[in-house]
């Protein structure tokens, strides 16, 4: 069993104190974020971070609030260690891209469907006994809602490789 990143019985030192070369105390703030066997978690924030502020964080913090604060820290350090110059920013950027692109091809979609709507219905407007030209306009800005069933108005007509680096497939959240 585990508690607090050290096993019963044992005095393993925590993954911070490993790599500090240090006693690990009773006390130790990193022991509850930094467990013994993930090394990997505190090394990239020690080398993004630095031991010393990262202590200096966690023990400024109320306890309940330090483990998001780690979590933060840690998908930050492992972000800045893939992209030490954008981190986080320039995977969000990347997504934000990705988004861009994306409404970009679904608004082409729709205004291709509206198109294809209006052909239609100004064929059928030539025939005698059918709407006016003002009703057809205005039941094609209706057209995706009335022509395509629900379950199909949120699906992408695109196939898009969602990734556009090779790194952003793998967890920023572990290393």
């Amino acid at each position: 069993m585990k508690e607090n990143g050290r096993k019963h019985g044992a005095l393993s030192p925590c993954a911070a104190c490993k790599l500090l070369r240090r006693r690990c105390a009773a006390d130790c703030v990193f022991a509850p974020y930094f467990p013994a066997d993930e090394p990997q978690k505190f090394a990239s924030v020690h080398k993004v971070f630095g031991a010393s502020n990262v202590n200096k964080m966690l023990q400024e913090l109320p306890e309940h609030q330090r483990h998001d604060a780690v979590s933060s820290m840690v998908y930050e350090a492992n972000a800045r260690v893939r992209d030490p110059v954008y981190g986080c920013v320039g995977a969000i950027s990347s997504l934000q891209r990705q988004i861009d692109s994306l409404q970009n091809q679904l608004a082409l979609a729709q205004a291709e469907v509206v198109q294809m709507r209006m052909r239609q219905f100004g064929s059928t407007s030539s025939n005698p006994g059918t709407n006016s030209a003002d009703e057809n306009i205005a039941s094609v800005a209706d057209a995706p809602s009335k022509f395509m069933p629900s379950h199909h108005q949120s699906k992408s007509f695109f196939c898009v490789d969602m990734v556009d680096q090779p790194n952003m497939a793998e967890s920023l959240w572990s290393y």
